[in-house]
């Protein structure tokens, strides 16, 4: 992909090209978003661009990759030998203070073959607390022609260190960002489910069970996605050490990436259930009140119909605990909790 394959962020991208253009890049950016493979794809087009040996330039300057050289397609298949990319291994799933060792020793050295070294954390926000505070000279004072990015979906989960030393740009697009239509399909089939009335135990399972069936099929989807593009595919002979670092990457890379799906839809039913909060706080108000808070967008999700006879049955305190409950749960999520237990705690607390 190019500069110019990135619609959706013109923003962000305009602000690289003119750093670009005037010879003024930051040492160390923070690129942040709603996915992680988006955020992959911005920083290996930078790598690209910096790199490239047919550019697009503009007043003698680069400003895009041509995506045909040799070095554009070494970067596109990950084998270039002055790009580098660290991600969260090991069961625990972290970015390790040996993986930051191995950056900064790789990154003190001359670029081999390219201009620039570039070097890529993805999921930033998995640095441990050794790693980060090893990095933070580096990070600070990286060598000439070298280029530092940091990749995050959660930005407030890095320590405020790293933060202050890097140069954000956000690739989220204008506004919140909008459910797909799987998600808002899939809640759709959750609202029906609780408006039904099934009030009791055997109603809450029910619930319980369409939202594991849904991660279940995010997980094997994440798995053949990642699996597909991962090296060990494409070169099966490779070294064995090499092999087994590979598929820790994998492994990890598809936890990170099932863990912010699953996030993703937590959120828009936490979004669903501050809906029904709203409809409780006005389910005493004029008819012609359902017209005028639509069009306020005080909803984030007024096609949902069942929200409403939700809320006719909750009162306000009870809607409003149900979004401390889906608070809480995200939050034991982020820990080693195990999944379906905190799941079914979850969701046996809510009031529906």
């Amino acid at each position: 992909m190019a500069f110019k394959d990135f619609p959706r962020h013109e923003q962000g991208v305009q602000l690289l090209q003119r750093s670009l253009e005037r010879g003024r890049l930051a040492h160390a950016y923070l690129f942040t978003g709603h996915q992680l493979d988006e955020l992959e794809n911005t920083a290996r087009t930078l790598a690209k661009t910096l790199n490239c040996q047919e550019p697009m330039n503009k007043d003698g300057a680069a400003i895009d990759c041509c995506e045909r050289c040799v070095s554009c397609r070494k970067i596109e298949n990950g084998n270039h030998a002055d790009v580098h990319w660290v991600r969260p291994e090991s069961k625990s799933r972290i970015v390790t203070v040996d993986q930051m060792r191995e950056l900064m020793r790789e990154i003190q050295l001359k670029p081999t073959e390219a201009e620039y070294k570039v070097a890529t954390i993805v999921a930033a926000d998995r640095l441990r607390m050794e790693a980060a505070n090893a990095f933070l000279k580096t990070l600070e004072e990286p060598p000439p022609k070298s280029i530092l990015i940091l990749l995050t979906t959660e930005p407030q989960r890095l320590l405020e260190t790293i933060l202050s030393r890097c140069l954000r740009l956000n690739f989220s697009g204008e506004g919140p960002r909008p459910p797909d239509p799987a998600q808002l399909a899939w809640l759709t089939t959750f609202s029906e489910l609780a408006a039904a009335g099934h009030t009791g135990l055997l109603g809450r399972y029910r619930l319980m069970d369409l939202l594991l069936r849904k991660l279940n099929q995010l997980r094997e989807a994440i798995d053949k996605a990642l699996t597909g593009r991962s090296p060990l595919q494409r070169y099966p002979e490779a070294e064995k050490e090499l092999q087994d670092r590979w598929e820790d990457e994998l492994k990890a890379a598809i936890e990170a990436e099932y863990r912010r799906q699953r996030a993703d839809y937590l959120g828009v039913l936490q979004d669903w259930l501050r809906d029904v909060w709203v409809q409780t706080l006005l389910k005493n108000s004029p008819k012609d009140f359902e017209v005028k808070r639509e069009k306020e967008g005080l909803l984030n999700f007024p096609e949902v119909s069942n929200t409403s006879k939700i809320a006719r049955r909750l009162s306000s305190e009870e809607a409003m605990n149900n979004l401390a409950v889906l608070e809480q749960l995200q939050r034991l999520l982020h820990t080693n909790v195990q999944e379906g237990l905190a799941l079914e705690v979850g969701l046996l607390k809510l009031r529906l």
